[in-house]
């Protein structure tokens, strides 16, 4: 790898491991912010949720984000792909249910239900900030663990899938084996 490209790859992982710390120990939209461009842009794949522009994104952290993380929260870690101008983050969610959580279940209120799900996430940069973020998971996980979902008959898993990320000893095609029978 050439010394450019390694002092790259440190600077982006850098940039992105201090934005995780302003949401995640800090709890700040300000300091989270000032990781950013001045256009950001975040997207909550599956909801659709997040914000457009500093104004809106500001408002997204403070009203449906931050404020909304779960005491018991737990981010591991399955991979990290480092890229020019990307990352893109692979991880396993834990929390228990006890906050109303928009950013995951808009307008559920708390189920006290224990939840795992796997979770993606692609930043994008350009110079030395965060100019977007796109959040990918399955909301059918987290709906049949929230108890939202109970129809045996529905394609869906629980936090097996999730777990499965960190010890690959899950058996595989349950879904069919369950369709088969």
């Amino acid at each position: 790898m050439s010394e450019s490209l390694a002092s790259a790859e440190k600077a982006i992982t850098s940039l992105w491991d201090k934005h995780l710390e302003s949401e995640f120990a800090h709890k700040s939209p300000e300091e989270a912010l000032a990781t950013m461009t001045n256009n950001p842009r975040v997207t909550i794949v599956p909801t659709m949720i997040g914000g457009k522009g500093t104004e809106d994104l500001r408002n997204f952290y403070a009203k449906h984000f931050l404020n909304q993380l779960p005491p018991d929260l737990e981010v591991t870690s399955v991979s990290r792909t480092i890229g020019a101008t990307r990352i893109v983050d692979e991880l396993v969610i834990r929390f228990t249910h006890t906050v109303q959580m928009d950013w995951v279940l808009p307008g559920v209120p708390p189920t006290g239900k224990r939840i795992e799900f796997a979770m993606v996430v692609v930043v994008y940069t350009e110079g030395d900030r965060i100019s977007a973020e796109n959040l990918y998971w399955d909301s059918a996980t987290i709906m049949h663990q929230a108890g939202l979902l109970t129809d045996p008959k529905l394609p869906v898993l629980g936090a097996e899938s999730a777990r499965n990320m960190l010890s690959h000893t899950a058996p595989l095609n349950e879904l069919l084996h369950r369709t088969q029978r």
